[in-house]
C-alpha cells in the first residue's frame, strides 16, 4: 500500500493497493469536494482505476525501471510484455548504447552545446532509469562526470529554470513556508534519508547568485556521493533554500522559477529559517542526517558552520572539502619537490569561502606536523583579495572577519603580482574567479623560488582557471606542478607528456560522507578533513607522480572513497562520536554499507 498526495485543487490522493497474490494496482482517487469512488473502468471523474501495478512500480520509477533489460520472464511476471522493445538488452549493453549516444551529441554538435545537452541527457536518463544512469556514471566516470558535475553543470544552473525537467528532484523550501517545514517534509517520497545537500544558490561556482537556479549543484553533488561512495541514492535529498536572490536578470527573466525579490540580507530572518529547516530535518530523518552546506555566500556560510557544526552532523564543503582535497595535493607534492607544508610560503589569490577554508586546513596540517603554535603556521600563508595584500590595519576598506587570522605584519601591497614579489611564494592557490591572474610575469617570478613551484588554479569552472597547464607548464619551463579546479586534457610540452590533477572535491565529501553514515556519525570535524586528505595523498601511486599528477584516477575513486570513509569511522569511534557499534573488520563493513547498480527486480520492488 503506498500513499501519494496531490495538489488539493485536484486530487485530494491516490491509494495504490497491491499484492503479490494479485498482481494489479487499485487506484483509488479522492477530491475534497467529492465523496471516494469504488467505481471501475473509468466511468466517473474520480474513479477507482485498475491496471496492473508492476507497470507503475517497476516502470514508472527510476529506482526499479531498468527498460529493455527487463527479460522475458520479467515482462510477463510484472505485465509488460508488448511494452519495451522486443530484444532483451543487457546491462553493459545498455551502457554501451548510452555511451555510443553521448558520443554522437559529441560529433554533432559544438563543444560548448554539446555539454549542456549531454547533461541534459543524462539528466533524463537519471530520472528515467537510475540504475542505468549510476552504472554509466561509474564505468565511466572520468569521461561523464565533466558533464554530471563540473564544468558543466555551471551551464546547466545558468540555464535551470529554461531546461528544467517537471520531475520531483529534490525539494524547495522558499521564505513563505517558515513556520511549515516540518510538515513540508512529509511531502518528500521517503522517511529514509542519509545525506542531504542544501544550497541558497548566493554563490554558485564562480558565476555568483543564480537563486533556485542553483539547484543543479545539490542534485549533481548527490549523484557524485552515489556513484564514488556508494551512499544509496533514494536515500539522498537536494535541497534548495529561496531567499530571493540578487541576480537582476533573473528578476527580470520571466522564465525564473524562484521569488521575484531581492535576497535577504544575513541576519537573524536567515538563520530563524535556516534552523527551522535544519531541526525539521532532524526531526524526521534523526539527528545523524549528514546535512553538506553548498555554495552559501561568504555572509552567511561561515556564520551557518559556526552555528551548527556541533547542533548536527553538518560541513561545508567549499570551506572544508575544497580544502581538504587541495591538502591532499599539496602533502603528496612532497613526493616531488621533497618539501614539507611547513617549509613552504603559501600565496593565495582569493580569500572567500574556499581561499580561508584551505588556508586553515593548511595551518592545521603544519600544527600536526610539526608541532607548532597555529600563530606560527599561519605565518607561513598570505592571502590577496580584492583590495591587495591582506595585512594588518589595511587602509583600504578593512579585513572581514574570516579573513582577520590570516593578516599579517607588512607595508600594504596592491596587487597579486607585486605581493608576489614580496612575499616570495613556493605555493601559488588561486581560488578568486578570476581568468588568467596567473600571469606569464607573475609565474616567472614565483619559479624563481623554488625549484618546483606548486600553482594550483582552482576556480571553477574551466573558464573561470586562473591559468590553463599549458600556461603554468611553459612560463615555468616547465618546473610547475599543477592542479585545476575543473578537468583538463593531458598535454605534452617539449617532449615530456603531462596530465594535469584534478583537485575535484568528489576525492573527498563522497568518503567523508561514506564514513559518516556508515558509524552513525554526531559530528565532523577538521581533524577529519585533515585525515581525509593524507589518506587520499597516501593513494597517489608512482606512476601518476612521474606526469606531474598529484591524485589519483578518477576510475579509482570506488576504492579511494571506502579509504577514505573507513578512516574517518575509524576517528568518530576512536572520539566516541559514532553511535554505530565498531566491527571487527572496518573496511569491510564501510564497504558494505556502498550501494551499486543492480537490476535485480525483486530486490527493487
Amino acid at each position: 500500500m503506498c500513499k501519494h498526495n496531490t495538489t488539493k485543487n485536484t486530487i485530494h490522493s491516490i491509494t495504490t493497493t497491491y499484492t503479490p497474490a494479485n498482481p494489479f494496482l487499485r487506484v483509488t482517487y479522492t477530491h475534497p469536494h467529492t465523496p471516494s469512488h469504488s467505481l471501475t473502468h473509468g466511468h466517473s471523474l474520480w474513479p477507482t482505476l485498475t491496471l496492473p501495478c508492476a507497470v507503475r512500480c517497476a516502470v514508472d520509477h527510476p529506482a526499479t525501471n531498468i527498460s529493455h533489460a527487463f527479460t522475458d520472464a520479467q515482462r510477463a511476471d510484472l505485465s509488460l510484455t508488448g511494452l519495451v522493445p522486443s530484444r532483451v538488452f543487457t546491462k553493459d549493453e545498455q551502457v554501451a548504447v548510452v555511451m555510443a549516444h553521448l558520443h554522437d551529441i559529441g560529433t554533432r554538435l559544438e563543444e560548448a552545446d554539446a555539454r549542456l545537452e549531454k547533461y541534459k541527457t543524462l539528466a533524463h536518463l537519471q530520472d528515467m532509469n537510475e540504475n542505468l544512469f549510476y552504472a554509466v556514471l561509474i564505468n565511466h566516470t572520468a569521461e561523464v562526470m565533466p558533464y554530471v558535475y563540473t564544468p558543466t553543470v555551471g551551464a546547466a544552473c545558468i540555464n535551470f529554470s529554461l531546461i528544467y525537467r517537471h520531475t520531483p528532484r529534490g525539494m524547495y523550501l522558499s521564505l513563505p513556508d517558515a513556520g511549515y517545514i516540518r510538515e513540508i517534509l512529509d511531502n518528500w517520497h521517503s522517511d529514509k534519508v542519509d545525506c542531504v545537500v542544501i544550497t541558497d544558490g548566493e554563490r554558485i561556482l564562480g558565476l555568483g547568485d543564480l537563486g533556485i537556479d542553483g539547484m543543479g549543484i545539490p542534485i549533481g553533488k548527490l549523484a557524485l556521493y552515489t556513484a564514488c561512495a556508494g551512499i544509496n541514492p533514494q536515500r539522498c535529498l537536494p535541497i534548495t533554500l529561496d531567499m530571493g536572490t540578487n541576480n537582476q536578470k533573473k528578476l527580470e527573466d520571466p522564465v525564473y522559477m524562484g521569488l521575484k525579490h531581492r535576497r535577504i540580507a544575513p541576519g537573524a530572518r536567515v538563520d530563524a529559517f535556516v534552523t527551522e529547516v535544519f531541526e525539521a530535518l532532524q526531526d524526521k530523518f534523526g539527528r545523524n542526517l549528514l546535512i553538506q552546506f553548498e555554495d552559501f555566500g561568504n555572509g552567511n556560510a561561515f556564520r551557518l558552520l559556526e552555528t551548527f557544526k556541533d547542533k548536527a552532523t553538518c560541513f561545508n564543503d567549499d570551506i572544508q572539502g575544497t580544502a581538504s582535497v587541495v591538502l591532499a595535493g599539496l602533502i603528496a607534492s612532497e613526493k616531488i619537490t621533497g618539501l614539507k607544508l611547513s617549509q613552504h610560503t603559501f600565496l593565495f589569490n582569493g580569500a572567500g569561502e574556499a581561499g580561508c577554508g584551505i588556508a586553515q586546513l593548511i595551518a592545521d596540517a603544519i600544527v600536526e606536523e610539526t608541532g607548532c603554535s597555529m600563530e606560527q603556521a599561519r605565518s607561513k600563508i598570505w592571502m590577496v583579495d580584492s583590495r591587495g595584500l591582506i595585512v594588518k590595519g589595511r587602509s583600504s576598506g578593512g579585513i572581514q572577519h574570516h579573513k582577520e587570522p590570516f593578516a599579517h605584519e607588512h607595508a600594504e601591497v596592491g596587487s597579486l603580482l607585486e605581493a608576489a614579489k614580496a612575499i616570495k611564494p613556493t605555493a601559488l592557490i588561486g581560488v578568486s574567479a578570476q581568468p588568467k591572474s596567473f600571469s606569464q610575469e607573475l609565474l616567472e617570478s614565483v619559479s624563481q623560488n623554488t625549484e618546483r613551484p606548486i600553482v594550483f588554479a582552482l576556480s571553477n569552472p574551466t573558464s573561470k582557471a586562473e591559468c590553463t597547464p599549458e600556461e603554468a607548464y611553459t612560463y615555468t619551463k616547465c618546473k610547475a606542478i599543477y592542479a585545476s579546479g575543473s578537468p583538463f586534457q593531458p598535454l605534452t610540452i617539449d617532449g615530456q607528456q603531462f596530465v594535469p590533477g584534478q583537485g575535484n572535491n568528489s576525492y573527498i565529501f563522497p568518503g567523508v560522507g561514506l564514513g559518516v553514515v556508515a558509524c552513525g556519525a554526531t559530528k565532523i570535524t577538521n581533524t577529519d578533513m585533515v585525515l581525509a586528505a593524507r589518506t587520499l595523498a597516501s593513494l597517489v601511486t608512482e606512476d601518476r607522480f612521474k606526469v606531474g599528477c598529484l591524485y589519483p584516477p578518477l576510475d579509482q575513486i570506488r576504492e579511494v572513497s571506502a579509504k577514505i570513509g573507513q578512516a574517518v569511522a575509524e576517528a568518530n569511534w576512536a572520539r566516541g562520536t559514532a553511535t554505530v557499534e565498531k566491527p571487527a573488520d572496518t573496511l569491510a563493513f564501510v564497504k558494505s554499507k556502498m550501494w551499486a547498480p543492480s537490476y535485480s527486480v525483486d530486490a527493487s520492488l
